[in-house]
């Protein structure tokens, strides 16, 4: 295996695996956050504010992959 093949096929794995976990976690954190304004709508601003931060942070792994993707490709 060349290493140019190599790099693609690591930048591939880097970001197909990295997004993975950030995708399965915001479906949960979306999903829990309606039902708890569905059950509470009183709460609906505190529980909105932190579920917008909270996907923030995932989404932040998600970047992590991609740079990680990338140092592998291009470097």
């Amino acid at each position: 295996m060349e290493v140019e093949s190599a790099k693609l096929i690591g930048a591939a794995l880097a970001m197909g695996l990295g997004a993975i976990g950030p995708g399965i976690g915001l479906g949960l954190l979306a999903s829990k956050a309606l039902e708890a304004i569905g059950r509470n709508p009183e709460a609906q601003g505190k529980v909105q504010t932190t579920m917008i931060l909270a996907i923030a942070v995932t989404e932040a792994v998600a970047i992590y992959a991609l740079v990680i993707a990338l140092m592998i490709l291009f470097a």
